[in-house]
C-alpha cells in the first residue's frame, strides 16, 4: 500500500493516521499530505477537532533521515509543527510504539498527548551530531522543565510513558489509539475550556538557585560524557534560550543551529555511522537463505567470554547449557553468570523474579553430550589451534545433524578448524567482544565452506542479541584485530623512537577515544597480544620492523589492570592508571639496543600516524574482500574498538581528510619503512579515479 495520511471524520472529529511504514517517517510526501489535511480540517466548519495517529507500529518514529543533506523541500517540519500549534480545533496525538524527533515534536506542537503504556518517547537527535529542529528544544521545557528536557535531549535517550506521565509531558496513558482517544476528545469539547498551546505555557521557565545549580552540574556531566562533540553543547544554550528569549525567536535559533549542524563533520560522521549500521546487515548469504531454527544454545567455556556470550543468549530468550573440562572450572562459570546478574539486581535493571526466571534457562556441566540437542554451539575456549580442533573433533561426534558448530576465536583460521570435523558446512566464525554481553559488535566470520543458511542463523543470532554484526573473510585477526595489529605496531614504533605511551595515548584520547591504545591493552591483559605475538613469530618477515618493549613488559608478569602494572601502573585499586618510570626505563634501554636517538612527537603527527596506519591496513581489509565494504571497517571500529562515533569510521575519516592527503601521508612514511608503509593499491587506484571509500558502500 502507497504511504499516506487518512483522514476520516467520526462524529464531527477528524482522524488523521499517517502509514508510511516500517516506522512512519516524516518524510516529503506525508508532509506534503499531512499539511493538505490539516487544512482541510480546518476549513471543514463540521469538524470541532482533530486527532492525530500512526498506522502500524508506532506514532511517527521521526524524520526521514535520508534527507539530511539533500536541499530543503517545503512544507518542512518546522511549517506543520506550528500550524498545528496555532490551530484554533484542539487537536490531539494518541501515540504508541516509538515517538521520536520529529515525531515527538508533533506531538509537543499538539494540545493534548495520549500514550498507551509502553510508548518510548524521545529526541535523540543528538546521536546524528544535531539537535531537534522543529521546537523540540523550545516546546519541551515549557512542558516539563529546563533540567528534564537537558536530560532527554542531551543525552538522547527515550523515557516510557510512566515517566512521561510523571513529568505531564502526556496527559493520559490510554490502551485502544483511537477508540480512547475519541472518548477524551470528546471529554475536552464537552468541557469546553479553551486548549492551552505549548508555546504560551511558562511556569517551568523560572529557575531557582538550586535549580540553577543543578542545571550546571548536568551540563557539566553531559560535556565529560560527550567529549568532543558540538550537538549536546548546543541543545543546552538552546534549552537555556527559553529563559530569555521570546518563542519565536528560540524557534529561529533551534532552527539556524540545527541547519549549521547539519553542515558539520560531525553531523555527516554520526549519520554515516547510522547508515552503516543499518547497512551492515546486508549481506549476500542471507538473501539466498533462510536461517535455521535456534531454539537452543551450548557454550564451551565459562571464563570471561564464554559466561558473557551465555548472559547475551539468556538476555535475548535462549536457553543456555554450558560445557566446561571440570567441576571447579563449572563453578566459577556458573558464579561468572550469577554475579552478572546479581549485579543488574542491586543496580535496578531486573527484578529478582526476572532473574530467577532467566536462570531457569541455564544449565551448566561437565558432559559434552549433554549438547546432543542443542541447536548451536559456540565454543570459547583458549586461543590455541590444538584446544579448539580437539573441542570440535568432540562437538562433530556429539552434537545433532544441522546443528551450528561456531568459534569465539579472536584471531585463528575458521578453515582450519571446520576441517577437524566431518561438517566444515556447518562450521562458522562468532567472534565476541568482551565483555560479550555488552559489547555490542559481533564479527561473523565466514570459512570458505559454510553454508548460506549458517550465515543467515549467524546474523539472525546477532539481531535477537541486539549485536551489531559484521561479515568479515578468514585472515588473521579477521577485520578489527587485523587493522588493531598494524596501528599497533605504527604506536610502537613512535615509542621506540621518542614518544612515550602516555604520550600516545594523551593524542588519542584527545583524539575522542574513550581510552588510549595502551589502557586498552591494559584492560584487556597484556598476555593476549603476548601469546598471539609468540604464536604469529615462526611466520614473521625478518625485514619486518619488531619492537621488544610490550614483550619486555610481559616478561615481568606485568599484564595490566589485572596484575596491577602494565603500560601503567594500578596502586589502590586505581583503574585509570598512572605512569610508570620502570616502563620509560624499558623503553630507553630497547632504544640503546638499536642506536635510536629519541625525537619528539607532536599531538598532532602521532594522530597522522596512528591513522595513516589504520586507514592503510582498513584499505587492505577491503581490497583482499575480508570487508565487505568500507563502512563495515567503521561499523567494526565504532562498535569495537572505541572510535569515535562523531567521526564516523576510520574510511569516513579518510574521505573527509581527503584520500589525497591520507596517500601522501603514506608516502612520506614510506621513505622510513617502505615495508610497513607501502600505500594499499585500493587507495591509490581510488585517488587515481577521483573516488573515495564512500563510492564503495552499497
Amino acid at each position: 500500500m502507497e504511504s499516506k495520511v487518512n483522514l476520516e471524520i467520526r462524529n464531527n472529529i477528524a482522524i488523521l493516521e499517517i502509514f508510511n511504514p516500517p516506522v512512519n517517517a516524516l518524510s516529503l510526501p506525508i508532509r506534503k499530505h499531512l499539511m493538505e489535511l490539516l487544512d482541510e480540517a480546518e476549513q471543514d466548519n463540521s469538524v470541532l477537532a482533530i486527532i492525530i495517529v500512526g498506522r502500524g507500529n508506532t506514532f511517527p518514529a521521526g524524520a526521514d533521515i535520508k534527507e539530511f543533506g539533500n536541499p530543503p523541500k517545503s512544507p518542512l517540519l518546522p511549517l506543520i509543527c506550528n500550524k498545528i500549534e496555532a490551530l484554533e480545533k484542539p487537536v490531539i496525538c494518541s501515540m504508541h510504539g516509538t515517538v521520536l524527533g520529529g515525531g515527538l515534536e508533533i506531538a509537543l506542537s499538539c494540545h493534548y498527548r495520549l500514550a498507551t503504556l509502553k510508548t518510548k518517547l524521545g529526541l535523540p537527535e543528538v546521536h546524528l551530531g544535531l539537535i531537534p529542529g522543529a521546537g523540540g528544544t523550545q516546546r519541551l521545557p515549557r512542558l516539563v522543565g529546563l533540567l528534564e528536557a537537558l536530560r532527554i535531549t542531551a543525552s538522547g535517550i527515550p523515557i516510557d510513558a510512566t515517566k512521561a506521565k510523571k513529568l505531564e509531558l502526556i496527559d493520559e496513558i490510554i490502551i485502544d489509539i483511537k477508540e480512547d482517544a475519541i472518548n477524551f476528545t470528546n471529554k475536552v469539547l464537552t468541557s469546553k475550556t479553551s486548549h492551552a498551546r505549548t508555546c504560551d505555557i511558562d511556569h517551568h521557565l523560572k529557575m531557582s538557585p538550586d535549580s540553577t545549580s543543578e542545571m550546571s552540574q548536568l551540563k557539566e556531566s553531559f560535556a565529560k560524557s560527550t567529549r568532543g562533540q558540538i550537538a549536546p553543547q548546543k541543545i543546552s544554550e538552546c534549552i537555556e534560550a527559553t529563559l530569555t528569549l521570546p518563542f519565536k525567536e528560540g524557534l529561529s535559533l533551534e532552527r539556524k543551529t540545527f541547519e549549521d549542524l547539519l553542515l558539520t563533520n560531525q553531523s555527516k560522521g554520526c549519520i554515516h555511522a547510522f547508515f552503516s549500521e543499518k547497512r551492515s546487515f546486508k549481506i549476500p548469504e542471507v538473501t539466498k537463505s533462510n536461517p535455521r531454527p535456534l531454539k537452543t544454545l551450548g557454550v564451551v567455556g565459562g571464563g570471561t567470554m564464554g559466561s558473557g556470550i551465555t548472559i547475551a543468549a539468556l538476555n535475548a530468550g535462549i536457553p543456555v547449557t554450558m560445557v566446561e573440562r571440570d567441576q571447579e572450572s563449572i563453578k566459577k562459570g556458573k558464579h561468572n553468570v550469577e554475579k552478572a546478574y546479581r549485579r543488574d539486581i542491586q543496580k535496578g535493571r531486573l527484578s529478582e523474579s526476572k532473574v530467577t526466571d532467566i536462570l531457569s534457562r541455564f544449565n551448566v556441566t561437565t558432559d559434552f553430550d549433554s549438547l546432543s540437542s542443542v541447536d548451536m554451539v559456540i565454543e570459547a575456549a583458549f586461543e590455541e589451534m590444538k584446544t579448539k580442533k580437539d573441542i570440535f573433533r568432540i562437538l562433530d561426534k556429539v552434537i545433532k545433524p544441522g546443528a551450528i558448530l561456531s568459534s569465539n576465536t579472536s584471531y585463528l583460521d575458521i578453515n582450519e578448524i571446520a576441517l577437524a570435523t566431518s561438517r566444515p558446512s556447518d562450521v562458522i566464525g562468532l567472534h565476541f567482544f568482551s565483555p560479550a554481553n555488552i559489547m555490542r559488535l559481533l564479527e561473523i566470520v565466514v570459512p570458505s565452506e559454510v553454508s548460506d543458511d549458517v550465515v543467515a542463523t549467524g546474523f539472525s543470532l546477532a539481531k535477537r542479541m541486539r549485536k551489531i554484526p559484521v561479515r568479515a573473510g578468514v585472515c588473521d585477526g579477521f577485520i578489527g584485530n587485523r587493522i588493531l595489529n598494524n596501528y599497533g605496531d605504527c604506536a610502537a614504533f613512535m615509542m621506540e623512537d621518542g614518544a612515550t605511551p602516555y604520550e600516545i595515548d594523551k593524542a588519542i584520547y584527545e583524539f575522542g577515544y574513550p581510552m588510549g591504545l595502551h589502557q586498552m591493552f591494559d584492560l584487556a591483559g597484556g598476555d593476549i597480544g603476548w601469546a598471539n605475538r609468540k604464536r604469529l613469530e615462526p611466520h614473521r618477515n625478518p625485514e619486518t620492523r619488531y619492537v621488544h618493549i610490550a614483550d619486555r613488559i610481559c616478561e615481568n608478569g606485568w599484564f595490566g589492570q589485572k596484575t596491577g602494572r602494565g603500560y601503567y601502573r594500578y596502586d589502590n585499586g586505581n583503574k585509570r592508571g598512572d605512569e610508570d618510570p620502570e616502563v620509560l626505563k624499558i623503553i630507553e634501554e630497547e632504544r640503546a639496543k638499536k642506536g635510536i636517538i629519541p625525537r619528539k612527537f607532536s599531538q598532532e603527527e602521532i594522530i597522522r600516524r596512528y591513522m595513516a596506519a589504520m586507514i592503510n591496513e582498513a584499505a587492505n581489509v577491503i581490497f583482499e574482500k575480508i570487508a565487505l565494504r568500507p563502512s563495515d571497517v567503521d561499523v567494526t571500529k565504532l562498535f569495537g574498538y572505541g572510535f569515535p562515533r562523531y567521526r564516523g569510521g576510520p574510511m569516513k575519516y579518510a574521505d573527509s581528510c581527503g584520500l589525497d592527503k591520507i596517500l601522501l601521508d603514506l608516502k612520506e612514511f614510506e621513505k622510513e619503512d617502505p615495508l610497513f608503509w607501502e600505500p594499499s593499491k585500493l587507495i591509490i587506484e581510488l585517488v587515481n579515479k577521483g573516488d573515495n571509500f564512500g563510492s564503495l558502500n552499497n
